[in-house]
């Protein structure tokens, strides 16, 4: 049985049967039939029409799929909103470049002619999580759906609805049925689902377990894999930052969806110069963030998606505590059920506290005070995640050093890190392996089969 239970107060919303193995075998069979004629060159035209008409769905179909997203999630619905309205964006920058991407890469040498072909493989397996429920489906399918891969789904359990309710936007848009397949199922069927031979590779954005038992599968058979996983990600601010809009840009990429984002800033590394007046800021900013129901449109922070992840960001914080941070400010929540947790900030975290390098999923606060850009940078890479950073400094030789030297797969220099269709974005270390969006996602499950012709 799957369960979407609202985590804003423990009500189960609905439930559904798993899908038992006849079901499963005919979303396999028809979409390894569907793949040859759907995947044809001369059906670009059409696939982009789907794809353009996904967008329109989503922006017209925004209320109702925000809602859902909230009631599953607990994501405060101006959020999901603005989740949906990216979703179309997505779709709407690959239907205008999905050609350019698909263009022979043409490479010089003795043959009179020689290139690149970009062709598509078949069907992919997508395991997606609950934490941005629609978008991290989206940012996937798109490319794929446009470049002639078919997309099966085994979404989070969580969030069943939404998984449904994409698939059926997908059907709307006029994409061929057994091209967008969700799969309820639970996770103990992911590894024979891969190992099918008529799956030709898998996403994951997830856990950092769950990624390394995909790999090791993909890899034993063979099969491409790209995976999104957990961050513990650094947000550096240096004397010559603007502190104000530090503390701002803070203060979101801290809270956003809650503070469960695995690219949100996790580890606050100060130089000591700013650092009691980062705290002082960030606290007041905190303070006056309202916490509550997460439909309500002025709410920013909303309960955690499950009682589950509440108990253990609280035990990872209260273990930090235990071995000696100091826990500075610690806001309210809601009385009553829920998974609720309040806003932190700690600050004098050992290094043998799981504040010091691990991943809290929630809207916690670990800051760091250091003396120079070289403690801000060994400080910042002694985690075994590599996902994205953040560094506040308008010293060019600072941001230079920044960018070559933080071990992540991304930067933002006076920003946050993001995720945009028009960039490449994924990890390195136990963050992930390979790229999602703009060209390098898309490519990322094509053959790139190379041609010579004399």
């Amino acid at each position: 049985m799957i369960a979407s239970i609202n985590p804003a107060n423990g009500e189960t919303l609905k439930t559904f049967e798993e899908m038992d193995e006849a079901a499963i075998e005919d979303a396999l069979g028809n979409a390894n039939a569907v793949f040859p004629a759907f995947s044809k060159r001369s059906k670009l035209k059409e696939r982009l029409e789907c794809l353009s008409k996904l967008a329109t769905l989503l922006r017209e179909e925004k209320e109702s799929l925000a809602k859902i997203m909230t009631l599953e999630m607990g994501k405060p619905v101006l959020q999901s909103e603005a989740e949906i309205d990216k979703c179309a964006v997505c779709c709407e920058y690959y239907v205008k470049n999905t050609e350019r991407i698909l263009e022979n890469t043409v490479i010089k040498t003795e043959n009179s002619k020689s290139y690149v072909r970009w062709l598509p493989m078949g069907p992919i397996l997508a395991v997606m999580p609950w934490n941005f429920p629609i978008w991290q489906v989206i940012r996937f399918a798109a490319p794929a759906l446009a470049a002639g891969n078919v997309v099966l789904l085994k979404h989070a359990s969580n969030v069943p609805q939404c998984a449904l309710r994409i698939e059926e936007l997908c059907l709307k848009a006029g994409f061929p049925v057994g091209t967008f397949k969700t799969l309820l199922i639970g996770s103990s069927k992911v590894k024979a689902i891969i190992q099918d031979e008529r799956v030709k590779g898998v996403t994951l954005t997830g856990s950092e377990p769950a990624g390394r038992a995909v790999a090791a599968t993909a890899g034993n058979e063979i099969k491409p894999a790209v995976l999104e996983l957990g961050g513990a990600d650094p947000f550096i601010v240096m004397p010559s930052a603007k502190i104000e809009k530090a503390v701002a840009t803070a203060l979101k990429a801290r809270t956003m969806n809650n503070g469960q984002s695995c690219i949100a800033a996790k580890r606050f590394i100060v130089h000591s110069k700013v650092y009691n007046a980062f705290i002082d800021q960030l606290s007041s900013a905190l303070h006056e963030m309202k916490i509550g129901n997460p439909l309500h449109r002025d709410v920013e922070i909303g309960p955690l998606a499950t009682t589950d992840i509440r108990d253990e960001l609280a035990e990872q914080v209260a273990a930090t505590v235990d071995a000696g941070a100091t826990i500075v400010f610690e806001g309210s929540v809601p009385e009553g059920e829920g998974a609720w947790f309040p806003p932190t900030i700690l600050t004098h975290i050992p290094e043998n506290s799981p504040g010091y390098s691990e991943e809290f999923f929630g809207p916690v606060a670990c800051v760091f005070k250091v003396e120079s850009i070289d403690e801000a940078i060994e400080l910042a890479n002694a985690t075994r995640f590599g996902l994205g950073s953040a560094a506040w400094t308008n010293d060019e030789g600072e941001q230079v050093r920044f960018i070559d030297e933080l071990e992540a797969g991304f930067t933002a220099i006076n920003g946050m890190t993001t995720s945009d269709p028009r960039l490449p974005f994924g990890g390195v270390k136990a963050s992930g392996i390979g790229r999602e969006l703009a060209d390098l996602g898309m490519k990322a499950f094509l053959n790139a089969k190379t041609v010579t012709i004399n």
